[in-house]
């Protein structure tokens, strides 16, 4: 090689600025961790922290072993879930997300790139620099998909928010903290107890 040369810099297959579509999505070559949401591109800001890493781990296990025999299943990222509104062909979602955890109900939407449908239930753990992502975007495309319920866990306030599907709209719960105990409405008989899943956080 010349001394003047240099190798060629590879450019993203994607800009901030596009608008995007699953069959685009699926053409990437890349090692990080990015979503769709309405077309734009969002990446992961870092790799999540542990606290992040031990609440999702704590909430994957609970769901997991409660819903052992049981027809809904429960999936953590990485999984694709593709979110289409008006036609299920890839060249017309421009929503995939990757839920912390999710939980499907219906086993007709699960196939092999992931879940193709709104998740009966979502969980996302926040962490420093998804916040906007999750309370915000996520947010309204989960409503608008149809996902009956939506959980918010802040690790580092040791909080959890439910938002629960009604006539199209999400409604909020408290906000629930040490010493409560939470219900699912969507996953029936499902209890979550935070003193035991915050126990990692303090």
């Amino acid at each position: 090689m010349d001394d003047h040369d240099t190798p060629n810099k590879v450019e993203e297959p994607f800009s901030e600025y596009g608008r995007y579509t699953y069959a685009d999505y699926l053409t990437w070559q890349i090692d990080e961790m990015v979503e769709l949401i309405r077309g734009k591109v969002f990446r992961q800001a870092a790799a999540p922290g542990v606290i992040h890493q031990r609440v999702a781990r704590n909430v994957f296990v609970e769901l997991s072993n409660y819903l052992r025999g049981k027809k809904c299943e429960v999936f953590i990222a990485p999984f694709d879930v593709r979110l289409p509104l008006k036609s299920k062909r890839n060249e017309d979602i421009d929503t995939v997300v990757q839920p912390d955890i999710c939980v499907i109900c219906d086993a007709h939407k699960i196939d092999e790139a992931g879940c193709l449908g709104a998740p009966d239930l979502v969980v996302e753990v926040l962490s420093p620099g998804n916040n906007k992502k999750e309370l915000q975007h996520k947010y309204e495309v989960y409503e608008e998909s149809g996902v009956k319920e939506y959980w918010v866990i802040h690790p580092n306030e040791c909080t959890l928010l439910v938002y629960t599907l009604i006539n199209r709209r999400y409604d909020a719960s408290k906000i629930f903290t040490h010493g409560d105990m939470v219900s699912s409405k969507v996953i029936e008989g499902f209890v979550l107890n935070l003193e035991k899943l915050f126990c990692d956080c303090l």
